[in-house]
């Protein structure tokens, strides 16, 4: 995350904003949310940093994501994943697209409550 200094250029901004809504994918495609957010940014991080933060975020996200999802699905057996399931799929939608606005105004965006994963 060098360079925050530097406002990125408005090409950068769009592709780092895909990186994020492409997470949107997993709605229609079974792991699109992980497989999207890797394609765009294997292709477009090299040689720009903001891409490379951007896509490695959106990733820590979407697997963290995916972790919380797997254990409030096996919760539901208990009651309380039936309430929490539906409210983790509405954060996620949330938070997806404040990174996206962030990322395509050029802030560094960091999802909360977010393990890392991919350093």
């Amino acid at each position: 995350m060098e360079n925050k200094d530097i406002t990125p250029d408005h090409i950068t901004r769009q592709w780092a904003m895909y990186v994020h809504l492409s997470a949107l994918s997993g709605y229609l495609v079974p792991l699109g949310h992980i497989i999207a957010p890797i394609m765009i940014w294997s292709i477009k991080k090299e040689g720009n940093s903001f891409i490379d933060a951007q896509g490695k975020e959106s990733l820590n996200f979407q697997i963290s994501m995916t972790l919380y999802a797997v254990i409030l699905a096996i919760l539901t057996f208990v009651i309380i994943g039936l309430f929490l399931l539906p409210l983790l799929f509405i954060v996620h939608l949330i938070f997806i697209v404040i990174a996206s606005v962030k990322a395509n105004q050029g802030e560094f965006y960091r999802y909360p409550i977010t393990i890392r994963f991919v350093s």
